[in-house]
């Protein structure tokens, strides 16, 4: 098999975002291919690195956020060209060498680190979040509990609070067959949706550690280790280890709670796993980050109700 180069493999994942000409086979692994190739994240301190990176660098999507860190380990924060210039004053150093990311609703666009550019005629002092983009954060938990809580009901899931010892924070399962969920349309008609799963969150935890919670189960569910109603939505991966979906989990929440500032469990789950010269389990990254960014999306607005041939 032609070994094709990493920026060919992004612009490939890009262009069938973008086109849609491509299958979903066609589609699917290509980021885990992007990483295999580029030799990265094979033990799991180079994995909890990435996670970390991405969980503080918020500019950019994590899909982004890691591409970055894929191809400028050390990266402070990237901007386009024209927004240097334009609410900085700054400008790309003559050598400098461009990071690829995805555009939204296009193909690519090219980045550049703080390293990569130099001060104008007239530069104006660059804030504290480019100057130092990974300052400890102190998070909380808005909006973004109770809008997760209720776009998880578009996919069917119901989310409740319930009494659990101290070691128990949530869990997530396939319900009973035959109940239904009410869900609102964009223009507000009430539609009904298959109760599909039962997810409870310990009525003993803050809203911050409910919210770790909730986007742990929302990992197990989005990574398709419960299955899937129609492999379209999100795949099936039933077959995993225990380990590979406890691991893949934490690794999705870390990710979501960390974009927020939130010190979730997941980091110190994955850094006693994740011992000097220890290899990942069997996981997919491109799934971790898809789970990812969907989450991170239900926690910012409402999202419309799924459809059957999406």
């Amino acid at each position: 098999m032609t070994r094709i180069s990493c920026r060919k493999q992004l612009e490939l994942f890009a262009e069938a975002e973008e086109t849609e000409e491509l299958s979903l086979d066609d589609v699917r692994g290509t980021l885990d291919e992007l990483y295999h190739y580029a030799g990265k994240f094979r033990t799991g301190q180079e994995f909890l690195d990435l996670l970390r990176f991405v969980s503080r660098f918020h500019f950019y999507s994590p899909y982004n956020a890691m591409l970055i860190h894929t191809q400028r380990p050390g990266a402070k924060f990237a901007a386009t060209p024209k927004r240097w210039w334009e609410r900085y004053g700054y400008r790309v150093k003559a050598a400098a060498n461009p990071i690829t990311i995805l555009r939204p609703m296009g193909p690519v666009m090219w980045v550049y680190d703080a390293s990569d550019v130099e001060p104008g005629p007239n530069p104006k002092p660059l804030p504290k979040y480019v100057t130092d983009p990974f300052a400890v954060r102190a998070g909380s938990v808005g909006q973004e509990l109770d809008c997760t809580i209720e776009n998880a009901r578009r996919d069917g899931v119901l989310v409740s609070d319930h009494v659990a010892g101290s070691q128990r924070g949530g869990s997530i399962e396939e319900a009973v067959p035959g109940h239904y969920i009410t869900v609102s349309t964009d223009n507000r008609q009430m539609i009904d949706v298959p109760r599909r799963y039962e997810l409870l969150i310990s009525t003993n935890l803050s809203r911050e550690a409910k919210y770790a919670t909730l986007t742990h189960e929302l990992g197990h569910l989005y990574c398709g280790h419960l299955g899937s109603p129609n492999e379209k939505w999100w795949p099936d991966r039933r077959t995993l280890s225990h380990a590979s979906r406890e691991f893949e989990a934490e690794s999705v929440s870390h990710i979501v709670c960390g974009r927020l500032g939130i010190d979730d469990p997941a980091d110190e789950y994955l850094s006693r796993y994740l011992v000097e010269g220890r290899t990942l389990p069997p996981i997919s990254i491109e799934t971790v980050f898809k789970a990812a960014h969907l989450i991170e999306k239900m926690g910012k607005k409402r999202l419309p109700p799924r459809k059957e041939e999406d």
